[in-house]
């Protein structure tokens, strides 16, 4: 299994460690719940090095992220992050990604299980088009760290008066002693807070620069991927290979904003690929839709059960939790979009007996 340049501090911290997308990770460090309960109040620190980071560089590296990327990138000043996703002839997912603009280059983060097969449809994109384009995996040359919480851009605000003050999706280059790091203001929990890439040998440094007091060990403390899950379901922000897949598109999984169908009639002239499919299901409107819901039982709806309206199957849940934050189940399913726009609740199959679950707004936070 690979390891990420934080894999030391994880053991030395007590990570309870398990094997995800290849990579050894913690998913807690002792309880999720806790954890969870951490980044809603002060600030949770996630290792996230085990995504993937794509470096485009040379004169035609605009082009061959307008001709992948669902969402027109042009426009975008330097020292800005925009989301977006890579999309098959058909319109369905490969991946849902971050696009980075540096004033000499491009940065696109993506899901550490995808990013061979990300790195590949780059591969056939370029040849097929033939863009100069240099393209540079620096996934195991740098590390990556997420920092969730209220209480992050107050701690950050000591090493750097810049960084609270980016705007939501901005980011910056700092050097930080000896440390040079890009700090993005994004995140995936719901919660604000900053990302931080740079270099790999400089991994366990940045620990402890960031953690090297006790009011800043208080505020923002170790937090494994059992807790990322739960915070980013009651985000409802969806997660690869369960509200999206190569079989599911932007549009129906309600991504809408990160879709620009008209992008060959842009400036530039550049398609995406799989902008006529998604063009076919906006004019027709998708079949399915994700949702969210509540359901009225304690127990935790999982991917894949069954959803009805009544006696007839209408879909299936993707994502589902027992919210810590909420102290109810939720649940983010796929609905026939037919049935999804008379129906104010559902059955959920449990296995055992079918429960009924309220359709709620996404994120279940207010």
């Amino acid at each position: 299994m690979l390891k990420t340049p934080f894999h030391k501090y994880h053991l030395d911290h007590g990570g309870k460690m398990v094997e995800f997308a290849g990579y050894e990770m913690p998913i807690s460090y002792g309880s999720v719940i806790e954890e969870h309960h951490q980044v809603r109040n002060s600030g949770g620190l996630f290792d996230v090095s085990h995504m993937g980071r794509i470096k485009f560089a040379g004169r035609g590296a605009r082009k061959l992220l307008e001709t992948l990327c669902t969402r027109y990138l042009s426009d975008m000043d330097d020292k800005r992050c925009r989301y977006s996703l890579l999309c098959n002839e058909q319109g369905g997912t490969i991946d849902d990604v971050l696009v980075y603009r540096y004033d000499d280059h491009w940065l696109m983060v993506c899901n550490a299980a995808n990013k061979q097969k990300v790195l590949d449809h780059i591969a056939a994109a370029q040849q097929a088009h033939e863009f100069k384009a240099k393209v540079e995996d620096q996934t195991a040359s740098t590390a990556m760290l997420a920092i969730q919480g209220p209480k992050v851009m107050e701690t950050v605000g000591k090493f750097s008066k810049e960084v609270p003050s980016l705007k939501k999706y901005g980011f910056a280059v700092k050097n930080l002693m000896v440390l040079k790091m890009t700090i993005s203001r994004t995140g995936y929990t719901g919660e604000d807070g900053i990302e931080i890439i740079l270099g790999a040998n400089m991994a366990a440094m940045a620990v402890k620069l960031l953690l090297r007091d006790e009011s800043n060990i208080a505020a923002i403390k170790p937090c494994g991927l059992g807790c990322r899950d739960t915070l980013r379901i009651e985000a409802g922000m969806p997660l690869y290979g369960h509200e999206l897949a190569e079989d599911i598109d932007p549009l129906s999984a309600g991504l809408e904003f990160a879709v620009t169908l008209d992008k060959d009639e842009r400036d530039q002239g550049l398609p995406f690929i799989g902008q006529d499919a998604l063009k076919k299901i906006a004019a027709e409107g998708p079949k399915m839709k994700r949702v969210g819901l509540v359901l009225d039982s304690p127990r935790t709806a999982r991917q894949g059960m069954k959803v009805y309206a009544g006696d007839e199957e209408i879909g299936y849940v993707t994502s589902g939790c027992k919210s810590p934050t909420l102290g109810k189940s939720i649940a983010m399913a796929f609905v026939d979009t037919e049935n999804l726009s008379h129906a104010e609740s559902m059955l959920i199959d449990l296995g055992s007996s079918r429960v009924n679950s309220a359709v709620s707004t996404t994120p279940f936070l207010s």
